[in-house]
């Protein structure tokens, strides 16, 4: 293709664009992980450098991991880490087997009719409010229970909705090929579907497990503080400001300093960071394959 006929996309950006990208990558760049290098500098930084420095620190001269030593042993962040944990592993399983089997059912002609996707999407569209939630888990007898922080919100519709479409871009002849073989519905889906939408499930899935990891909102309507999850306690570190009675011996408070609350905060966001660069790189297949049909 000569340079005259070439389309202006394919032609080579100059130097000055190039360097304008560069300082404007750069710059994002240390948006994003400045911040982040503040937080975990100050939770190992000492009490006496953080108030030095005027309670934030860039680069601890003597680091120290006695900010983690205290809100470990103190039991309330291990109780409530132990919580997010379970209901995270608990919720996400759960939701991912009620969300792949009705998008299959939804995906399949026949299995189940429009109107239930209707339903569904209605549910998208028109959200209870948080007093009606709240009287439906009273009912249910649900209250200070830690399904209250999973039943309710089970089924997310978007990823519903995004499931189905990948299912239903699996080609057709791969499901008549297993009817053939005597296989019904179950099998289908157990050998057929789902190996085929591991980047839809992982996309999925890695949506679940950060709602219910980064949940507190229902944690603070339905459960008592003894039953708080972690994302709840570091709210009432950092934001509130205060200290907590102790999980285990139900005396005393535990101190909240700068050092504290931003050994909390690396505590809830260090999990999510690890697990998502082994996920990261079925967003794009499984997001676009999923919500874009032909």
């Amino acid at each position: 293709m000569s340079a005259q006929t070439r389309p202006g996309w394919m032609e080579k950006p100059k130097p000055v664009t190039q360097a304008a990208k560069a300082v404007a990558l750069a710059v994002v760049v240390l948006l994003v992980c400045v911040p982040f290098l503040v937080i975990v500098s100050t939770s190992l930084a000492s009490t006496e450098e953080v108030v030095d420095n005027g309670g934030w620190v860039l680069w601890p001269t003597r680091p120290s991991l006695q900010a983690y030593r205290d809100i470990l042993d103190g039991g309330i962040v291990t109780h409530a880490l132990g919580v997010s944990v379970g209901v995270t592993v608990v919720g996400t399983a759960l939701s991912l087997l009620c969300t792949v089997t009705l998008a299959y059912a939804l995906a399949r002609p026949g299995v189940l009719g429009g109107r239930v996707l209707l339903l569904v999407l209605f549910t998208f569209l028109f959200p209870p409010g948080m007093i009606p939630s709240f009287l439906l888990v009273k009912e249910l007898g649900l209250l200070d229970s830690y399904a209250s922080l999973v039943l309710p919100v089970l089924v997310n519709v978007f990823n519903l909705v995004v499931l189905r479409g990948f299912f239903q871009g699996i080609p057709d002849e791969l499901y008549e090929a297993a009817r053939l073989d005597g296989a019904g519905d179950w099998r289908v889906l157990v050998s057929v579907v789902l190996p085929l939408s591991k980047a839809a499930l992982a996309v999925v899935g890695l949506f679940y497990a950060v709602a219910y990891w980064n949940s507190w909102f229902y944690a603070s309507l339905y459960l008592e503080s003894d039953h708080w999850p972690l994302q709840q306690v570091l709210r009432t570190y950092v934001v509130a400001g205060s200290g907590l009675t102790d999980a285990t011996t139900g005396e005393g408070t535990v101190t909240a300093p700068q050092t504290v609350q931003m050994a909390v905060l690396v505590i809830a966001t260090v999990p999510i960071l690890l697990i998502y660069p082994f996920l990261q790189k079925y967003f794009t297949k499984g997001v676009l394959t999923g919500a874009i049909k032909s």
